[in-house]
């Protein structure tokens, strides 16, 4: 999970994580989109970053940053990361582009993981974690905190076999590894140990490609949606996402 790597800015020495990275590819895509769209109310300058609380290492607060296709909500206590949720994720183009000199594709790994652990599925499993009724965006996106379903659907880790419960566990570290390394092992630790009453559901196509293509993990703590949208700037598909935590959303607590 130690793939940061370091740079320089403002004179001062960065740890880069893979978190950061995907921050700026999102913050790049608002910027294709702004570049390549008619609206012009995307890009990076849209952004915006909020304090609740006095930032201090005693305490609670919390960090916010955030804009179209992008939120994070990092709470502090004492010092130390007390929930890394709510975190949202999208995309549009979702295919690789390049823009400020990189090639830019983030969730297409998230996409891949998602993927796998499908087409790991036989066809009884399938049909154990294939959801009913419809699903036009996530449930539990912004603004629509502690609303969790109170009964998981889908198939249970407890009936995957060891092989798909490491790809279910790959699904999970895609978002958890937004963190630094410290505390995504830390928190990466509490899901494995959920592992068996974790809930795999999803609905429409297994290559979660297509517009209303939907899947959702759902544990004792842990719950991540992946839902496919169509363009809204451009004409291809892309993605919604979101990580939340049912006992550290916000740090637990309500601001």
């Amino acid at each position: 999970m130690d793939s940061a790597e370091r740079f320089t800015r403002g004179g001062y020495r960065f740890r880069q994580e893979p978190g950061y990275d995907e921050i700026q590819q999102i913050l790049n895509a608002d910027d294709y989109l702004r570049d390549h769209g008619v609206a012009r109310d995307y890009g990076r300058d849209n952004y915006y970053v909020a304090f609740l609380g006095t930032p201090s290492d005693s305490g609670t607060w919390e960090l916010q940053f955030g804009g179209h296709h992008l939120a994070i909500a990092n709470t502090y206590t004492d010092g130390n990361l007390v929930g890394a949720t709510p975190s949202f994720r999208g995309i549009e183009p979702f295919s690789t582009f390049e823009y400020n000199g990189i090639s830019n594709q983030p969730q297409q790994q998230a996409q891949r993981t998602f993927v796998a652990l499908l087409a790991s599925f036989d066809n009884n499993q399938l049909i154990l974690s294939r959801l009913r009724g419809k699903y036009r965006d996530l449930l539990l996106g912004p603004g629509k905190d502690w609303t969790f379903p109170t009964t998981p659907e889908g198939i249970r880790g407890s009936e995957l076999r060891q092989d798909q419960r490491a790809l279910l566990l790959a699904v999970i570290e895609t978002y958890v590894s937004s963190t630094d390394d410290v505390n995504a092992e830390r928190i990466l630790a509490g899901y494995e140990n959920d592992l068996d009453f974790t809930y795999v559901a999803y609905l429409g196509s297994t290559s979660v490609s297509k517009p209303k293509d939907y899947i959702r993990i759902d544990g004792p703590s842990v719950w991540i949606e992946f839902s496919m949208h169509s363009g809204i700037i451009l004409s291809d598909p892309h993605p919604h996402a979101v990580w939340r935590d049912k006992n550290t959303d916000y740090g637990g607590s309500a601001f």
